[in-house]
């Protein structure tokens, strides 16, 4: 966490090959480098064992972080009806039940995968997964002020399009991206470690008291 305010404050910032400084970051919006779609419904009938890989919007909330590289659901559905995934497509909820919730993006990292209705489909020539860091750190909470409804909390093109954005070289979101990404390898595996290690000694505390 410490890591990411100093990269996106621009506090930390990464060199090129040849050990010289990137350029300034640029503010856009992401109207002005983004182009919008939504996906199409998969129901909870829809999800099978076997089939075409998909994401459902549900899932961004309880499943995923920002890099989407292992797909969990299927669907039956055939691929012919379906919206499928560009590798690098970022995702956001399109509906939710407060703004903070659906303030949360991922980048697919594979063609091919369904997404599902309630999710808004982000294609851009930046780097997906450095778009998807930014939105889920510092630009969370203007994305939450951009959502609008009472009962329900809605996001669409309209809003996503007004989001302020940072945008360094493509080389540096890059590099920012794989660093990042790696971190979080390092937490995942840590956090398995951990849960062998409870299990570990759930396991030796049984025997001790049988």
């Amino acid at each position: 966490k410490g890591v990411m305010q100093k990269i996106f404050s621009q506090e930390l910032r990464f060199k090129d090959s040849n050990s010289n400084d990137y350029p300034e970051w640029e503010e856009k919006k992401l109207g002005e480098i983004a182009f919008f779609s939504k996906g199409k419904l998969i129901s909870k009938e829809d999800i099978t064992e076997e089939g075409v890989e998909c994401i459902r919007y549900g899932e961004l909330y309880t499943i995923y972080k920002e890099k989407i590289e292992k797909v969990v659901s299927k669907t039956k559905l055939e691929k012919n009806k379906l919206i499928l995934s560009e590798k690098n497509d970022v995702i956001i909820p399109s509906s939710g039940e407060t703004a903070i919730d659906i303030a949360v993006a991922s980048c697919v990292m594979k063609d091919g995968v369904a997404l599902g209705a309630d999710l808004n489909i982000i294609k851009t020539k930046e780097n997906g997964l450095y778009l998807a860091y930014f939105i889920n750190n510092p630009a969370k909470l203007e994305l939450a002020s951009l959502a609008q409804g009472a009962s329900v909390i809605h996001l669409y093109e309209k809003h996503l399009k007004l989001l302020n954005i940072k945008i360094p070289t493509l080389e540096e979101q890059e590099k920012i991206a794989d660093f990042l990404s790696s971190i979080d390898s390092k937490i995942e595996s840590i956090e398995k470690e951990l849960e062998g290690l409870k299990e570990f000694k759930k396991g030796l505390l049984q025997q001790m008291f049988i």
